[in-house]
């Protein structure tokens, strides 16, 4: 799969994330919505009708969510194209198979990246191996879809994702480990968190203020309302978008390659 399919394509998707997905009135979501209603803002053509003004009116959380490419796929291969509102069920299926297919998609991503680490080149062909099965699990019909257990096979990479995880992170001798770890509201400013363990560790609202990330893995870690300004995460590992714009930064922050400063950081 070429990367640029593991990217939103709202063009070429029926508005599934913002008729799917269920929010609820907080500092996120300016109201409540149940799983399969409608957004208010959502117009006959699929389009946001405030997409370049979600954060002003009171819908971070809509900015911070990625399909990775999952709504383009639903919606022009696994229901060959048919709108979810000229569908029998209502979409029902679609966006139930939604998940589903954004989670393969998560797991395309993370084994992409393990092919790019030059310490983990004992695993490019294994991550290749599992890349090529995730993927003809994505392009699988609706009803397999949703049979598939989702669970067993994000097990699968992880055990993979940790191995690359442990040669990349090697080259960094004081290592901390805090997977998993409550960090929330820490004051971690100016912290040495080189090849740092963080997968899955809540971060939320703690002071990372020029702390050099480098080498960590960022796997899973729940970054909403860090302050990152000035931070080093160059070479961080499975870092995605989505989390860093429920963070903020400064143009002083300094991030992968691949990865562009949020547009709310100015």
């Amino acid at each position: 799969m070429e990367h640029s399919e593991l990217r939103a394509d709202c063009g070429n998707c029926f508005g599934l994330c913002c008729v799917a997905l269920a929010f609820t009135r907080s500092a996120d979501f300016a109201r409540d919505k149940a799983a399969g209603e409608p957004c208010g803002h959502l117009g006959a053509d699929h389009r946001c009708g405030i997409h370049d003004r979600l954060r002003d009116r009171g819908y971070a959380g809509c900015t911070v969510y990625d399909c990775l490419g999952a709504g383009q796929k639903v919606s022009r291969h696994t229901f060959a194209g048919q709108d979810w509102r000229d569908a029998a069920d209502g979409g029902r299926a679609m966006f139930a198979v939604l998940p589903v297919v954004r989670q393969l998609h998560e797991l395309l991503r993370h084994l992409a990246e393990v092919r790019t680490l030059p310490a983990a080149a004992e695993l490019y062909e294994a991550a290749a191996e599992a890349a090529t099965r995730i993927e003809a699990l994505s392009l699988g019909g609706a009803d397999e879809l949703l049979a598939l257990d989702v669970a067993a096979e994000r097990g699968r990479v992880g055990e993979l994702l940790r191995s690359a995880s442990a040669l990349a992170r090697a080259a960094f001798p004081r290592r901390r480990n805090h997977r998993g770890a409550d960090l929330m509201g820490s004051r971690l400013r100016g912290a040495d968190l080189r090849g740092a363990d963080l997968r899955g560790a809540l971060v939320i609202g703690a002071d990372l203020r020029g702390a050099d990330l480098r080498g960590a893995d960022l796997l899973g870690t729940d970054l909403r309302g860090a302050r990152l300004g000035g931070a080093d995460l160059r070479g961080t590992l499975f870092l995605t978008a989505p989390q860093l714009a429920a963070a903020s930064g400064d143009p002083a922050t300094r991030l992968p390659q691949d990865l562009a400063h949020p547009a709310h950081w100015a």
